[in-house]
């Protein structure tokens, strides 16, 4: 996860740097789609809420315009839901999948809190956000799976013939491994992009929980290489119990810092994010 003197050396992202990148990423534009609407790559928008363990549960639920598609559950990073998320949806909802962007901090507040990562730098976001943090316990974490499970597959626009996948980033990157190993029944992939929080002693950390996911699913552990060098062991841990689980687990260092592969992150590395996603693309292809 981000820590805080990470958070304090970046550096900062302006608007015109967004949108450049945004270009950069053949995503589509970060303009706001009116509600249920069909944007000229065919997607539907909409935010959507149901009733979930300690709240009402909001995000943004994105798909093609017809058809049933496999699902993907997006989970944001540690500055929450917001724009550069959102797109990031409505690039994966164009690869073919219904994707829901989730608000990870609905138990505690409801949508949007920080409109990009420098507001979330500049606002005071890491103290705002700790207590939210705090109440997505390991085991919060896996009802709000099994609900969102249970969500996505009443919608029609699910194939729920067709396993779901799972993505996460910075304290969301554990999140993954948790979902798997909550439902492992219907989510066959977890990507986890700059995680944190895979490696500990406890029964729920994600490094004992791979012999927990389906025989058939496959995760992406994509690490920073800054977070490699601060913590070396945590890949080799991941290594070892990947291999003693008998798991299609991919634990691979990138050459890119703590949040390369978010638009709006000071240190995005646009080659090394859209490397990250072919991979991620490609995982969903084989296993979704």
């Amino acid at each position: 996860m981000c820590t805080q003197d990470q958070a304090a050396n970046m550096g900062s992202i302006n608007r015109r740097q967004f949108g450049a990148l945004a270009g950069a990423g053949a995503v589509a534009a970060c303009a706001p789609m009116a509600e249920g609407s069909v944007a000229a790559g065919g997607l539907v928008e909409n935010t959507v809420t149901f009733a979930a363990p300690g709240g009402t549960f909001d995000g943004v639920f994105i798909h093609p315009a017809s058809g049933a598609h496999p699902a993907v559950i997006l989970w944001p990073d540690i500055a929450g839901l917001r724009p550069a998320k959102v797109q990031m949806g409505r690039r994966l909802a164009e690869a073919g999948y219904a994707v829901l962007v989730a608000n990870p901090y609905y138990r505690s507040v409801a949508g949007q809190q920080f409109e990009d990562f420098d507001d979330w730098r500049n606002n005071d976001g890491w103290n705002k956000v700790t207590p939210w943090r705090e109440a997505n316990t390991p085991e919060a974490v896996q009802e709000t799976a099994r609900a969102v499970v249970a969500w996505l597959d009443a919608q029609d626009a699910v194939d729920t013939t067709r396993g779901i996948g799972n993505q996460g980033y910075c304290m969301t990157g554990s999140w993954t491994i948790l979902t798997a190993a909550a439902v492992p029944s219907r989510v066959k992939a977890a990507g986890s992009f700059h995680g944190g929080g895979l490696v500990g002693e406890g029964a729920l950390s994600p490094v004992n929980l791979l012999d927990d996911m389906a025989a058939d699913a496959e995760a992406l552990i994509a690490i920073a290489q800054d977070d490699d060098a601060e913590n070396p062991e945590a890949k080799t841990a991941l290594r070892a119990a990947a291999e003693a689980a008998a798991a299609d687990i991919d634990v691979e260092v990138y050459a890119g810092d703590h949040g390369w592969t978010v638009l709006d992150s000071p240190v995005y590395n646009q080659a090394e994010a859209e490397r990250a996603w072919a991979e991620l693309l490609e995982m969903y292809s084989d296993t979704l």
